[in-house]
């Protein structure tokens, strides 16, 4: 499992011209599943960004309550060092990534979080303010 977390202080989610999610202060979660993923990855990942230190004054989103806006994002596995395609291989299927997906945003509610969400396998379009700039790349 592999995510993309920026540090922002405000996110937005639109598919077909509507918002579907929405956060303030927080973190934006672009996250990809690859074949052998597991439950317990989903949660360990959630776990860790809940309590990843990357706001303002060395805070978790745990410490102040910060929004977590998830986003299905199967390109982060995508392959481009051969040739100018990328391939998508190494990206699960929908049937094996959407339930980790889920569960994965499950996982997150469940610490406390709250949670805003992008469509899963939908056209979307992010816009977010990223704050520092602070981007990681986390994998478990």
């Amino acid at each position: 499992m592999r995510a993309v977390v920026q540090r922002v202080t405000e996110a937005r989610v639109d598919v077909a011209g509507e918002t579907v999610g929405q956060i303030g202060v927080g973190l934006v979660v672009l996250l990809g599943v690859t074949h052998d993923d597991t439950i317990e990855r989903a949660d360990r990942l959630a776990a860790k960004i809940w309590t990843l230190r990357i706001l303002r004054d060395e805070k978790s989103a745990a410490d102040l309550g910060a929004g977590i806006l998830v986003v299905s994002q199967f390109t982060l596995y995508g392959d481009a060092r051969k040739g100018r395609r990328p391939t998508w291989t190494a990206a699960a299927p929908g049937p094996v990534a959407e339930p980790l997906y889920d569960h994965f945003c499950a996982s997150l509610r469940s610490l406390g979080a709250t949670v805003a969400e992008g469509v899963f396998g939908a056209d979307m379009a992010i816009a977010l303010t990223n704050d520092g700039p602070t981007t990681l790349v986390l994998e478990v």
